[in-house]
């Protein structure tokens, strides 16, 4: 897969570096919204390994408040041309919004990353064939009511899947993401994690975001700043279980624990 001017391998597992420039998010929130403060932590992200970095302008944690497009494009617009000016690196927008997307991908964006999996906004999947660019499609629903978890999940995706055809993207632009976090119980986080390999039958590589999470939290009894080691975790299993991507805060110790792992795997 082409995503920027990288080529992602099958086989090898990724670190996609989260950079949200909120000041709301329920990790990191108000840390990288200032231009200077994003240049460093994209900075930090790549000398410690990242692949790709994933620029995200709204809150999507539980509870959050929606914002206009208008201000999630002035939050999101700047740093990805900043990025791109100073940086060699593939970004990814993180919003499922088709203006933003649009104008991310005008500011420089060589991906869309979308929460809803092309199904909120009708215009999402025009604007990524005509750019032909990348898309990552997360699964997500407005409901928790699953008969059959892994089945269900797919069936979602597959949906997706088609209406990203449907509009023109091609195969090989096409990423898949079980939406850990969303839509789902700690019950269902947790499956989904240790089932990621059946999503594969999909054709698609997959990306996993585990990082920091309420799954880690819950699990673990822990504030979103002592979950490393359980996002740790998570990572090694989604790597062991083909995920082609990780999406995470802590990009050095989760590309530390991808090589290990990987060394293990191939030995």
């Amino acid at each position: 897969m082409q995503i920027g001017n990288k080529a992602f391998i099958n086989g090898n597992t990724y670190v996609m570096g989260i950079l949200n420039v909120t000041p709301d998010s329920f990790s990191d929130g108000g840390k990288f919204n200032s231009l200077d403060n994003a240049l460093k932590q994209a900075g930090k992200m790549i000398n410690d390994g990242a692949d790709i970095l994933d620029i995200g302008g709204e809150s999507t944690r539980p509870g959050y408040i929606q914002i206009s497009d208008q201000e999630e494009i002035e939050r999101v617009a700047p740093i990805i041309k900043a990025l791109k000016a100073n940086f060699d690196i593939p970004i990814s927008c993180d919003t499922y919004k088709s203006h933003v997307a649009d104008e991310a991908i005008k500011a420089g964006a060589d991906m869309i990353n979308d929460i809803w999996g092309l199904k909120y906004d009708k215009d999402m999947a025009n604007i990524v064939a005509r750019a032909d660019v990348p898309i990552c499609i997360m699964h997500n629903r407005d409901n928790k009511n699953y008969t059959d978890l892994i089945s269900d999940i797919k069936a979602d995706l597959s949906e997706c899947i088609d209406i990203a055809k449907s509009a023109g993207i091609k195969d090989n632009k096409i990423i898949i993401d079980p939406g850990i976090g969303f839509a789902k119980t700690l019950e269902d986080n947790l499956s989904a994690t240790n089932h990621l390999e059946d999503f594969l039958s999909l054709g698609y590589p997959i990306l996993y975001g585990s990082s920091r999470k309420s799954m880690i939290g819950l699990t673990l009894n822990l504030p979103t700043d002592e979950r490393l080691e359980g996002t740790l975790a998570t990572t090694v299993i989604a790597s062991i279980k083909g995920a082609m991507f990780v999406r995470v805060h802590d990009v050095r110790e989760n590309r530390r624990a991808i090589a290990m792992t990987q060394a293990i795997t191939r030995a």
